[in-house]
């Protein structure tokens, strides 16, 4: 067992950056991360190559897909296949998101933010 603290605290992006991403735990099948955007912020991720979950811990976003968008908020959580496009946009209140990975983030290749 493991208690991860911090997991799904809000951090503001450090200066210069676009949003805040903090891996707190990585195993060869999970990896556990959050990530922050400023309200009004730029998403500047791109796909990754593993499959991923959002749970939005606070705040409030659009996230948009090559299959569609959604309002999502408190609670929601989002599935995102592996090497999906996807974005969070109209970033309205501070966004937190819980983010995991299956396998570990980056296991699979090159990825970039969360």
């Amino acid at each position: 067992m493991e208690i991860i603290e911090g997991a799904g605290r809000w951090t503001p992006p450090p200066a210069g950056t676009a949003n805040d991403w903090v891996e707190h735990l990585k195993v060869p099948d999970l990896s556990v991360g959050t990530y922050c955007i400023p309200a009004g912020g730029v998403d500047d991720q791109s796909p990754h190559t593993e499959d991923e979950v959002y749970v939005v811990i606070a705040g409030r976003a659009r996230i948009v897909t090559p299959g569609g968008e959604a309002a999502v908020g408190p609670g929601a959580a989002i599935f995102v296949p592996a090497g999906e496009e996807h974005r969070f946009v109209d970033v309205t209140e501070d966004l937190t998101l819980l983010v995991f990975f299956g396998p570990a983030y980056g296991s699979r290749g090159r990825t970039t933010e969360a």
